[in-house]
């Protein structure tokens, strides 16, 4: 369950009695542009996955929202998804959270390219890129402005608005809850409509790069032919636009979590870097 504390089952078996006034709330807070608290609240659950129990970092919190308010947020995604794909808005090197399209379609592209390289007897370098709790640090107001771009505007733009705004979470531990806190930034956790929105965002992530680039959400890399050392400033330059845009848009990279590879057998492995520091080099 939600905030609200209205349970899933429940909803379902009372489905045909509470559609038609869930139309007349979804249609008044379009309309109005008002949006219940409960809908903006959230109860994050940490998960433990690895290291020291005692640091927060090492823990992934689960998202706990309203489910009537994320059936809403799923109608004006739909309408969303179809306004962006029939216009060819999203670019084609995006693989996450889209139909047809999927980690494994991703990962096909990228060896495609690759082993056709590799049989031509051309090495590749992969930069692969991290963005540091890219998610939790999307700005609103850049949001926004990204969204208006791509033509979502109006009464869906405005909702999404107040969506964004005074939004709360607590967290939960064992049955014991903290206080409410204000979330400032950030597509929302456990949302139906944040990862539409976070595609958004980092739509523009390529544009001005010369070489293949390939995405699923924010997990990003970047690789190219590397014949001569032309080829190796291009990539670097490639580099250092991908720095300029994460620096304007407030989406810093964790240069010590981005990496390097080296394929093919004649390979000079050239240095790179982001931010005058030097990536790591993997295998």
């Amino acid at each position: 369950m939600g905030p609200d504390g209205l349970a899933s089952m429940l909803l379902i078996e009372t489905q045909e009695l509470i559609a038609y006034p869930l139309y007349l709330l979804f249609k008044k807070s379009l309309k109005d542009t008002v949006i219940p608290d409960d809908w903006k609240q959230v109860i994050v659950t940490p998960i433990f996955k690895k290291g020291n129990r005692n640091k927060a970092d090492n823990y992934r919190p689960v998202s706990l929202t309203s489910i009537i308010g994320k059936t809403f947020e799923a109608i004006i995604r739909d309408a969303l998804v179809c306004h962006l794909e029939d216009n060819h808005l999203i670019t084609d090197s995006q693989h996450g959270f889209r139909k047809g399209r999927s980690c494994l379609t991703n990962l096909l592209e990228f060896l495609d390219k690759v082993t056709g390289c590799i049989d031509m007897g051309e090495n590749v370098d992969v930069v692969f890129l991290d963005f540091a709790k890219a998610f939790d640090k999307v700005p609103h107001k850049r949001l926004i402005l990204k969204m208006h771009s791509h033509g979502i505007r109006g009464k869906i733009l405005d909702w999404i608005t107040e969506w964004l705004k005074g939004r709360k979470q607590k967290v939960g531990i064992r049955g014991v809850l903290s206080d409410w806190v204000e979330v400032l930034s950030g597509i929302p956790h456990g949302s139906v409509l944040g990862p539409l929105l976070f595609l958004i965002y980092i739509n523009d992530l390529e544009f001005g790069i010369d070489n293949w680039i390939l995405k699923f959400a924010d997990d990003t890399k970047i690789f190219t032919r590397i014949n001569d050392d032309n080829d190796w400033h291009s990539l670097q330059d490639d580099l250092s636009k991908l720095t300029t845009w994460s620096e304007k848009w407030q989406m810093l990279c964790n240069t010590s979590k981005c990496k390097v590879m080296h394929i093919g057998k004649l390979q000079k492995k050239y240095p790179y870097y982001m931010n005058n520091q030097q990536l790591e080099e993997v295998t």
